[in-house]
């Protein structure tokens, strides 16, 4: 299958802007995952305090 131009260039915008909203997602994830790691940590800390 052979594209034409115009439609090399749609393909490169859309791929474009599922890389963008991707990078997106990733640093949502990347936050909620050093959140995690954070509470996790201060979970393990208070429960080696008590024993």
């Amino acid at each position: 299958m052979e594209l034409t131009p115009e439609q090399l260039v749609s393909e490169f915008q859309d791929a474009v802007m599922e890389l963008y909203f991707a990078r997106k997602r990733i640093a949502l994830l990347e936050a909620e995952n050093a959140a995690l790691r954070e509470h996790l940590a201060r979970t393990e800390q208070t429960s080696h305090a008590e024993d």
